[in-house]
């Protein structure tokens, strides 16, 4: 009894000495892991997994670890675990664990998870995305062969990711091994820190060797994510938190990210200096510039982000100042990472998110940007580039060519850049064309000027018809447009086009009539070039939509004859007293007259009078029960020729 007491004893004592053991190791990861120092982190923790030993915070931070370095096939191994163990817990690891299992193809998993995180997580906008698009592996399916893509050929075994065009050359950040003897590692990757290269974009589509790019500017810290203004003078670039030779640091002793300017000075990039927003307690990055250089974008966590980091935009001055920083707000943001933002020549936000339903990991998105500033609808831009892993850093340019980076699997090294060809654009497009001729001798008309305009009236494009009288435009489909055809001795004509929901081609043809009616004192301009007689809203003296698109016929008549003087002439319907409607027809008709004056017609060349309800065009007098349309016939304006000299 006693022998067998003594060996409980001893297997005790040994198995509290391995326990101890194990969670002294544990307690050395911690510190790893509380170091960013991921990689160390993940070969003492998985030492001490494998012996068997299970707890619940230390398979979170392994599976953090994973995902943070987006080994997302082993953090889904480790989530798992995680799960197995307790399965309430934050919503976020429910999050990162449906988006780890998508790295696995698991799917129909990943959702299930990310329907009980919709359900933990109250108001989160990731939840709410995926309420709304419960079938986004359809609407990315939709999306997607609409890219060839290829290794960019300028890969390494180490981090290849970024960059941005400047002339002929791309020029991007890479870890790999310079062949220096010590060489600094970056203790969350194990990886050197990344500096900048160039390499020759040829001809043939094909990249040079790499070089070091901007000697002055790489670091002994992190350079990545360049852009250029486009004269070439300007750089802003990403970097740790570093310069002249001084590194700053945030309350917790972080070195992060902050966003710098350079200048070109006789042939070498130097003068760097920091963006005025930024800050040693948040990170800035991944610039990004507008197409008219007028606005940077970039990526940030200060305060007032919405997730992880979010997107932001600064306007750049003049004299080379910076306005605020403004978040892009939650169309584009999430509680998620949004990140590498990318402004295309057609106006084309792209981006890189995890808080949006994806194929897993980082994936690329887009949303046109209006002329107001709006952002319409985002998209996923689908597979090839879309995929299980991270994809991120999306650049094309006007050929609608360019490059990306993805740690996909078959890739040299932790990160590669690829390079891609559109094959057509996300949105449905069609090409909206036709010949114009003379509608008499069906003679070709070149040099026609051409205007497309929205369904509100709201100008578009501009060209002008080719020696063969052909015109051309790229158009949405499924939408209203209105084009407009002017040339010198012919009326000028407008239509309307409905545009079908399919790719392809709207033929519209145009035929224009040589002025005929004879412009002399006394013509009324609105008859002459047939503009409709109805401007004006009830009990209202503001130019519609409409009307300004009709009036823009008269301006163009007045500047075809300088000399020529105008009375606009405005009158009511019955509706209302003799006297109010006197004095709301002299409002209307000074509103027509001083639209004019803004559009380009010397004041003195117009005189405007209002006659209210006296000049009726029908029956429709006091007392007289009309229809709405009978009533805004007397809603009207004339422009009467007063002087051709």
């Amino acid at each position: 009894m006693k022998i067998k007491t003594l060996v409980y004893s001893t297997l005790l004592s040994i198995i509290a000495l391995q326990g101890y053991s194990q969670k002294n190791k544990v307690a050395v990861a911690d510190k790893q892991y509380d170091h960013y120092a991921y990689v160390d982190a993940i070969t003492t923790y998985e030492r001490v997994a494998e012996k068997g030993y299970k707890d619940e915070k230390m398979f979170q931070k392994l599976g953090n670890a994973y995902y943070f370095n987006a080994g997302f096939e082993k953090a889904a191994k480790w989530y798992g675990e995680l799960f197995a163990m307790n399965q309430e817990q934050e919503p976020e690891y429910y999050y990162r664990y449906a988006q780890s299992l998508k790295a696995t193809g698991d799917y129909a998993k990943a959702d299930k998870m990310l329907q009980q995180f919709n359900a933990k997580s109250g108001n989160d906008l990731r939840a709410k995305l995926f309420e709304k698009h419960k079938n986004y592996l359809e609407e990315i399916k939709a999306n997607s062969g609409r890219y060839t893509i290829a290794d960019a050929g300028i890969n390494s075994e180490y981090s290849d990711y970024g960059g941005s065009f400047l002339g002929n050359k791309l020029v991007f950040a890479s870890a790999r091994d310079t062949g220096s003897i010590s060489k600094r590692v970056f203790a969350w990757t194990n990886q050197s820190f990344t500096n900048f290269y160039a390499s020759d974009l040829k001809e043939d589509g094909t990249l040079s060797k790499p070089k070091h790019f901007g000697n002055k500017i790489n670091s002994k810290f992190h350079e990545s994510t360049p852009v250029f203004t486009k004269d070439g003078k300007t750089m802003y670039f990403t970097r740790n938190n570093f310069l002249d030779g001084k590194k700053g640091e945030d309350a917790q002793k972080m070195t992060l990210l902050k966003l710098y300017k350079a200048t070109l000075e006789g042939g070498t990039w130097g003068n760097v200096t920091e963006l005025p927003f930024d800050s040693n307690q948040y990170s800035t990055a991944h610039p990004a510039l507008s197409p008219d250089g007028k606005t940077l974008y970039f990526a940030s966590d200060m305060p007032g982000t919405l997730g992880q980091s979010d997107l932001y935009k600064v306007a750049v001055n003049e004299d080379g100042s910076f306005g605020t920083p403004t978040n892009l707000g939650p169309t584009i943001n999430t509680e998620g990472r949004e990140t590498f933002p990318f402004i295309s020549e057609d106006n084309e936000l792209y981006f890189a998110s995890d808080g949006r339903p994806g194929l897993g990991g980082l994936d690329i998105f887009v949303a046109k940007i209006e002329k107001d500033g709006v952002f319409k609808e985002v998209q996923n831009i689908g597979a090839p580039v879309n995929g299980p892993q991270d994809d991120f850093a999306f650049m094309i340019d006007k050929n609608r060519k360019g490059f990306f980076t993805s740690n996909r699997t078959g890739g040299l090294g932790y990160d590669d850049i690829y390079k891609f060809t559109e094959i057509h654009k996300l949105a449905c497009e069609q090409g909206l064309a036709g010949i114009i001729t003379d509608q008499e001798t069906t003679a070709i008309l070149s040099s026609v000027k051409v205007s497309l305009f929205d369904e509100k009236f709201q100008s578009l494009k501009e060209c002008l018809s080719d020696e063969n009288g052909k015109y051309n435009f790229e158009v949405e489909c499924g939408k209203t447009y209105y084009v407009r055809a002017e040339k010198e001795d012919y009326e000028t004509k407008e239509v309307n086009v409905n545009i079908d929901n399919t790719r392809g081609k709207t033929d519209l043809p145009l035929t224009l009539e040589k002025h005929i009616k004879p412009i002399v004192v006394g013509t009324d301009l609105a008859k002459a070039v047939n503009i409709p007689t109805i401007y004006f809203d009830l009990d209202k003296s503001l130019i519609r939509e409409d009307a300004a698109f009709e009036l823009e016929k008269i301006v163009a008549i007045m500047k075809r004859y300088p000399a020529m003087k105008v009375d606009v002439r405005s009158y009511t319907d019955s509706r209302s007293s003799a006297q109010y409607n006197e004095n709301l027809s002299n409002r209307r008709a000074k509103a027509t007259m001083d639209w004019l004056v803004k559009n380009g017609i010397e004041l003195s060349r117009l005189t405007s009078k209002g006659y209210g309800e006296t000049q009726l065009v029908n029956h429709c007098s006091d007392g007289v029960e009309c229809t709405e349309a009978e009533h805004q016939a007397n809603r009207r304006s004339e422009f009467i020729v007063i002087s051709m000299q």
